[in-house]
């Protein structure tokens, strides 16, 4: 069964979190997914917030940086959560925005590396196992913790590109995808995060797609808005864009003038990449991401839009059939 989510934007205020998960759970949404952007508030402790101002709504993080994060202590706190708030939390690590990571000192050599490993031995300190490593990514001596959730929450991985996505596939037991991850591009991620499942026999996984979503009354104001947010994120990334169904050289063509060329998106673009128009029209938009592989889709606020739950709330969620 599809899990629909919602993104609490980093933009927003973090005061405001409590409020903003009790509607969002109030709305109908399975989920409630957290950044753990450098610089802005923690998502950890976030999540803790936002889990216990609501009954049964579950929190997702995306992402945590596994080359800041120490194994043991990303487990201490996982536990935390865990236990006092069984099956409710969707931890998630990446690699980490590269610029951030140098800027604090925890860029390795392989961030591959780094980040399967982490995977590795969280998975394993949860699990109540005594862990060692010794190599050139961890040095973790006869680590044990004390005490571990009754049931082990999944561990997710961002991945993007095809080395990442067959890491995913091998160390996850789920993969989350960005913003701007059309419905081909899931199909072409999966093919990759089933290789990495094929390596050791993996046989379950979950696929998370972040989906840039606006929905009005009237449909046209939420697609120009849309136009907007899509112009001004130009360039996107070249795997996504690749994949998109879209031709390179004509969005090149059209986006490279920034936000001047927002009016010049077609329709078709919009709906490669985005869910945005009537609450109708978005509602059949993510079932296009639903067949091509996503079991969770998690709905982003463009930019920090402050109105966006609002009107998902009062749109789109009462045509929302699971």
């Amino acid at each position: 069964m599809t899990k629909l989510g919602v993104i609490f934007h980093p933009k927003f205020p973090i005061e405001t979190l409590a409020d903003y998960a009790r509607h969002a759970e109030a709305a109908g949404f399975d989920e409630l997914w957290l950044w753990d952007d450098c610089f802005a508030p923690g998502a950890l402790t976030a999540a803790a917030i936002a889990l216990a101002a609501t009954r049964a709504l579950n929190i997702g993080i995306g992402l945590m940086p596994a080359t800041a994060y120490n194994p043991l202590f990303a487990a201490m706190e996982i536990t935390t959560l865990a236990r006092t708030f069984p099956g409710r939390i969707l931890p998630g690590f990446g690699h980490g925005f590269g610029p951030w990571m140098k800027q604090i000192n925890a860029a390795p050599k392989s961030s591959l590396g780094t980040l399967e490993a982490t995977v590795d031995a969280v998975r394993r300190l949860l699990a109540g196992e005594t862990v060692s490593v010794h190599n050139e990514h961890l040095n973790l001596d006869a680590l044990r913790m004390q005490t571990t959730p009754a049931y082990v929450p999944p561990l997710f991985i961002g991945a993007m590109r095809e080395k990442t996505l067959q890491l995913a596939g091998r160390a996850g037991d789920g993969s989350i995808l960005p913003n701007l991850s059309s419905p081909e591009y899931v199909r072409w991620c999966w093919r990759h995060v089933r290789a990495g499942m094929a390596q050791i026999g993996r046989n379950a996984h979950r696929m998370v797609v972040f989906l840039d979503a606006k929905v009005s009354a009237d449909g046209r104001s939420a697609r120009d808005v849309m136009r907007h947010t899509l112009a001004a994120r130009w360039p996107w990334t070249d795997i996504q864009v690749e994949h998109c169904g879209i031709d390179p050289k004509q969005l090149d063509a059209v986006l490279s003038r920034g936000r001047a060329a927002a009016n010049e998106i077609p329709d078709a673009w919009i709906d490669a990449i985005a869910a945005a128009g009537t609450p109708e029209h978005v509602r059949q938009t993510i079932q296009r991401w639903v067949d091509a592989g996503a079991d969770h889709v998690v709905l982003q606020p463009l930019d920090g839009d402050a109105d966006c739950l609002d009107e998902y709330a009062r749109l789109l969620m009462p045509g929302w059939k699971r």
